[in-house]
């Protein structure tokens, strides 16, 4: 079923209900996924890797990520995910270019998206709300930094598991 522009002004989702609808996709994505430890974007693709989370790493400059002792092939947009309906993205490049990958996710059929602290601006963050059926991100959070998968996620994930939406 798709979700068009009108869905979040006729019933409005909040962000704990969002991550929780996040987690109960069956695969997983990070966009800007990086193989330098330093950046959140391998971080990122960490975190889901040491909860044994089946992701991909979506980044056109190089064509693998080695995260622990698991060597991950990527793809070089959200638009070449195998299964992309079945796939919750997180998102965490720059908020010019988060516009670019959100329209692309909406074409390819993604309904979930997590937009990390930093990686969007009202524009990005306004047309997620509008177009997925899930969409996370803003100034809230448990830190108070904005929603982040390596803050929110564990409990969003426990929730989403433990009743399924």
């Amino acid at each position: 079923m798709k979700h068009g522009g009108h869905r979040h002004q006729e019933h409005e989702i909040t962000m704990d209900l969002a991550a929780k609808t996040f987690f109960s996709s069956r695969l997983y994505a990070v966009a800007g996924a990086s193989n330098d430890k330093s950046k959140f974007g391998y971080k990122l693709l960490a975190w889901y890797d040491a909860r044994h989370l089946p992701v991909q790493p979506v980044t056109p400059s190089r064509p693998s990520i080695q995260v622990s002792s698991n060597n991950y092939s990527t793809v070089s947009s959200v638009g070449e995910l195998e299964s992309p309906s079945e796939t919750s993205l997180s998102i965490v490049t720059q908020p010019h270019i988060t516009l670019k990958v959100l329209r692309e996710a909406k074409e390819a059929g993604i309904s979930c998206v997590w937009m990390q602290p930093g990686s969007f601006d009202t524009e990005g963050l306004e047309y997620a709300k509008q177009e997925f059926k899930a969409a996370v991100g803003g100034n809230e959070g448990r830190a108070g930094e904005g929603w982040c998968v390596l803050v929110d996620g564990d409990e969003a994930n426990r929730r989403a598991k433990g009743e399924k939406l």
